[in-house]
């Protein structure tokens, strides 16, 4: 998959399709940050691409902040929206976690925290349009 690439999609359906395709690409190492309002379907995305690799019990972490799998990747899923501090995220080893190169790290809600987010990263963007369809925007960021 090359980015940026700009999705309409108009059923769930044809969100499974994109994140299927999505994580068809991944190599390992990638740090993927979700944003998107409540509801928009980022735990769904996530779910759909980590079903793909071969994991069936994905969930969200938002009580316990990053839940842990094992499938093609190791995969750790972060949801940053119940958290009040950056010393929260930091009290559970997240720079650990983003050190192991050969995880592929999902983070939702990572604009509520936009100043520990990798340098270089995949955000994608799921935007809630009119009769329940989405706008998905995936993009490579790489600030240095």
């Amino acid at each position: 998959m090359e980015f940026p690439v700009i999705s309409k999609i108009y059923s769930e359906n044809e969100t499974v399709s994109l994140a299927e395709e999505f994580a068809s690409g991944l190599k390992g190492g990638e740090k993927i940050v979700l944003n998107g309002e409540l509801g928009a379907g980022k735990t769904f995305f996530i779910k759909k691409a980590a079903n793909y690799l071969g994991i069936k019990n994905a969930s969200s972490p938002t009580f316990a902040l990053v839940n842990e799998y094992s499938g093609k990747f190791k995969i750790y899923h972060f949801d940053f929206y119940r958290i009040n501090r950056i010393d929260e995220i930091y009290d559970i080893g997240f720079d650990d976690y983003l050190n192991d190169d050969e995880a592929v790290v999902f983070i939702e809600w990572g604009n509520l925290f936009p100043e520990i987010l990798p340098h270089k990263r995949i955000e994608i963007e799921i935007k809630v349009l009119e009769n329940f369809s989405r706008e998905i925007i995936i993009k490579d960021i790489e600030n240095i």
